[in-house]
């Protein structure tokens, strides 16, 4: 199977430049990039629909996302505390018999 390419946000910002702002079709431009035209019309899209939200990534997350990930972080922390803890029983558990 092979890996997903990913696109930095200034490659698709030059990628929708050619067609907005150089006059190029979708097609010219994506053989130009060496991209699929469909995937350059739909990122032509995402940059008119949410301009400042466009491409952002995973340095740019909206509050939500932010602490969505940062409440995901604290489950991992906390479960990992409550599994030490249970091995923890069970090995003073066995010490005292």
């Amino acid at each position: 199977m092979t890996k997903r390419k990913k696109y930095s946000k200034e490659f698709k910002l030059d990628a929708i430049s050619l067609v907005v702002d150089q006059g190029y079709t979708k097609a010219e431009a994506a053989r130009s990039m060496d991209i699929n035209a469909n995937m350059l019309g739909r990122w032509i899209k995402e940059e008119e629909q949410d301009n400042d939200q466009a491409f952002r990534g995973n340095g740019k997350m909206t509050p939500e996302q932010e602490e969505i990930r940062k409440l995901k972080a604290q489950i991992k922390q906390l479960e990992m505390e409550k599994k030490i803890l249970k091995e923890a029983t069970v090995f003073f558990a066995k010490e005292t018999k």
